[in-house]
């Protein structure tokens, strides 16, 4: 079948049909129906989270009550809560954060700024992006390896948060080289010409140009390390604490550790719990997601 393209012609001139024919039709045909299956495929995809997201919600909205957020966990379902998990994540991510940001960024900075162009920093960024890729899992066993057994610190929350550090900081300094990417080459040639010394053009002209991309790809990442079981469960992270943590060196658990051994308990009440979890953590995680969309917005802006 023949695919006809109507063209334009001169002024007071009836349009040319031009139809295509042979290989061309056949690819105009191809490219029209991939575009059909790439957007049903799409709409399966949201459709299926959408109902598990209303089941998740029907299930257990009931449960997210101020006691939910008050109490500590417990062998009795209607009396079980976050409390301890929540305040868990809180020091985990935040100290996890507090690691990322500056090593991270630094990196990328020096890669993008400093570093000289030769093999060994091609190596680097091939070494970044093969490391992004990396299975969770694989950074649990690391963080077993190095830090629970062989620095000696135990399943604490510093051996959580430097194994959630490893995991997102190949993601961190790639986001951010993409970032620093997008800055022109003519500013930085015409701060240069100026007088302005290589730092004073990074610092004046280049980061705040990368800052809505670097600080964007900083939370995305944080949103990952927020909703991560997998890495923190092989680190011997706790699924039962009942008191609220007061030092870096203390045991710990996380939201996503305590839905999990919730989900794994036989009682119809737990389940309940499990989905009230995850709406709470679902909620974490879309926070982080439209931060990064408005601060992105916002530096744009200025």
């Amino acid at each position: 079948m023949a695919v006809t393209q109507t063209v334009p012609s001169a002024p007071h001139e009836p349009a040319v049909n031009l139809e295509a024919s042979g290989r061309v039709a056949r690819r105009q045909r191809l490219s029209r129906a991939s575009r059909y299956v790439l957007l049903g495929t799409a709409l399966l995809g949201v459709s299926a989270l959408v109902v598990l997201g209303i089941d998740t919600v029907m299930n257990g909205w009931g449960r997210v009550t101020p006691e939910f957020f008050t109490n500590y966990p417990s062998r009795f379902a209607d009396q079980a809560g976050l409390r301890s998990s929540i305040i868990g994540s809180v020091w985990v991510l935040s100290l996890t954060m507090a690691l990322v940001v500056p090593i991270g960024l630094g990196t990328a900075i020096w890669i993008e700024e400093f570093a000289p162009q030769n093999a060994v920093l091609g190596i680097i960024k091939i070494n970044l992006a093969n490391l992004a890729g990396v299975p969770s899992i694989i950074y649990g066993v690391l963080g077993l390896a190095i830090f629970v057994r062989f620095l000696s610190f135990g399943p604490s929350i510093l051996a959580g948060a430097l194994t959630l550090f490893l995991m997102i900081l190949p993601m961190t300094i790639i986001a951010a080289q993409e970032a620093i990417r997008q800055v022109p080459d003519s500013i930085r040639q015409g701060s240069l010409a100026l007088g302005a010394s290589q730092w004073q053009t990074v610092w004046g002209h280049v980061l705040p140009g990368a800052m809505p991309g670097m600080i964007t790809g900083v939370i995305l990442a944080m949103a990952r390390a927020a909703g991560e079981t997998a890495a923190l469960v092989m680190i011997g992270a706790f699924a039962f604490i009942a008191y609220d943590n007061t030092s870096i060196m203390d045991n710990f658990t996380v939201i996503p550790v305590q839905i999990y051994n919730w989900t794994t308990r036989p009682q119809e009440g737990f389940r309940a719990d499990a989905a009230a979890g995850i709406i709470v953590l679902m909620v974490i995680v879309l926070t982080f997601n439209i931060g990064a969309a408005v601060l992105r917005e916002r530096f744009r802006r200025h």
